[in-house]
């Protein structure tokens, strides 16, 4: 029985048209996939669904049948009844999404409220508890009394698909749920997707990760700039692509593993017992390791780790309480974040940023405009971007900025976290490119944190990987890869694989 129906959504800004005639049929217990990189009207199609476009965008659709109820030309007041108990979202950040001042339980209980399913104090307590049951929150009844910023970002995530499933719509939109979660925290939330479609829930899922869409969706739509180009059973558009653009977006996140590199000439870095604790719960575990010059060391773990910690503590933006960090020779180390929005200063031009970060250099006046263009040059990016913001920016765009930013010291070692995690397919594949080609050119050491093993895989020679703040598995990222040892490790590696059936 088909749970959703679209037929000809059409949205324009003005005179641009962003998503043309784009038709969808979702049948209960389905999960249907929707693809395509930045820009291409996946999102805005699925807020489509829920009647939550901007204000000046003008949406006309022919037919939009949503759970048994026509929702074509619903008026806002219509669309406050169904969203919660028709139809649901789970957004890609819980963090922004969760209320921060309300607890977890009380998140979850406003669908209740609103929508009258349970009442009485006792009957939402329990029906609470039994959903935050159901999408295995662990101890339930603590962290519904917690707070969104006491609970780690896969705990976040299923608060958020507790809050979205309490009035039991028979249509939920997961836009992006898993992009910024780590291997096995995205494992479980694919598997309990899954577990809700089988139950009956039709399911839209939006990403621009393949492999999540492979091990989740039962059908596809490519969008590219508004319109699907191609659609159909996942295994039929991913093992045999029609479209060049499909052709394209799949050969972009098949990584190849690296290959045997030359043998190091030194260790750039020996890292002996490092351990850090924040308010006396331990982050970083006696850590030791060593860091070969001109050669990637990959950092791998879930969330809360210590990874990024330690990434901090090798850059000197945190102190370590106990042990030493021993760098073969004088070294320029320098920090690549995850989010260049934020670390950019938004108020001033890509071209200022990049010349204040060469007068910290000490780079004289007269040279700056001179070398910040020579930077851009260097990672790809136009000389007129030296004008613009950071906001301006695409995703990739604003990290070869953050690289370039990040080369204006000479830096001899980069240290790398999470640099392409919310980058689409084909552009996360650019910037990787960039990187390796830039160690080349430049014999840079790399220190690259990520949860994304195929990542890691094809970009590091060497690999530790992290649980609970110790170093549980290190070596050749091949030899680790291929024969891991330590069960944590096999875990990691078979989150990559498929939800078992």
């Amino acid at each position: 029985m088909t749970a959703l129906e679209m037929e000809g959504l059409r949205i324009r800004f003005g005179g641009r048209q962003v998503v043309d005639g784009v038709s969808l049929a979702v049948d209960r217990g389905e999960v249907v996939a929707i693809v395509g990189e930045s820009g291409a009207g996946k999102s805005l199609t699925a807020r489509a669904l829920l009647g939550l476009t901007p204000a000046d965008a003008v949406v006309e659709v022919g037919r939009l049948s949503i759970d048994g109820t026509d929702a074509a030309a619903a008026s806002e007041h219509q669309w406050r009844t169904l969203r919660g108990s028709r139809i649901a979202l789970v957004s890609q950040d819980a963090l922004v999404s969760l209320d921060p001042l309300q607890r977890i339980g009380t998140e979850v209980a406003e669908p209740l409220r609103l929508h009258r399913v349970v009442s009485g104090r006792t009957a939402l307590q329990t029906r609470v508890r039994e959903l935050l049951q159901r999408v295995w929150m662990p101890d339930a009844e603590r962290r519904a009394r917690q707070h969104p910023h006491e609970l780690s970002g896969g705990l976040r995530q299923r608060a958020l698909i507790a809050s979205a499933l309490a009035a039991q719509p028979g249509v939920l939109v997961a836009d992006e749920p898993t992009t910024a979660l780590d291997a096995t925290v995205q494992a479980r939330i694919l598997g309990l997707l899954r577990e809700i479609a089988d139950a009956g829930t039709a399911v839209v899922f939006v990403s621009h990760d393949f492999a999540a869409v492979r091990r989740l969706a039962d059908r596809v739509l490519v969008m590219r700039n508004g319109s699907v180009v191609e659609s159909g059973a996942v295994a039929a558009v991913l093992e045999s692509p029609q479209h060049e653009y499909t052709r394209q977006l799949i050969a972009a996140t098949l990584h190849q593993p690296r290959g045997v590199q030359p043998a190091a000439s030194g260790v750039a870095l020996v890292v002996e017992g490092l351990t850090k604790s924040f308010a006396g719960v331990p982050a970083v575990r006696d850590a030791s390791f060593s860091v070969a010059e001109g050669r990637t060391l990959g950092i791998v773990g879930e969330s809360g780790s210590g990874k990024t910690t330690l990434a901090r503590m090798i850059v000197g933006v945190e102190r370590p309480d106990e042990g030493a960090l021993r760098w073969s020779a004088p070294s320029r180390v320098q920090l690549v974040h995850q989010n260049p929005l934020g670390a950019f200063d938004p108020r001033w031009s890509i071209g200022r940023s990049l010349r204040e970060a060469l007068e910290a250099g000490g780079v004289p006046r007269g040279r700056r405009a001179e070398q910040a263009a020579a930077l851009l040059a260097e990672v790809g990016l136009e000389p007129e971007l030296a004008t613009r913001r950071p906001r301006s920016l695409s995703g990739g765009q604003r990290q070869r900025a953050a690289i370039a930013r990040a080369l204006a010291a000479d830096p001899s070692v980069l240290v790398l976290d999470e640099p392409v995690s919310a980058l689409d397919p084909s552009v996360r594949e650019r910037v990787l490119r960039l990187l390796l080609r830039l160690q080349r050119s430049r014999g840079l050491t790399m220190i690259f944190v990520s949860h994304d093993l195929d990542v890691v895989g094809a970009v590091a020679d060497d690999v530790l990987v992290m649980q609970d703040g110790l170093v549980v598995e290190q070596g050749a990222t091949a030899e680790v890869f291929a024969a891991p040892q330590h069960p944590f490790t096999r875990e990691l590696l078979a989150a990559n694989g498929p939800i078992p059936g």
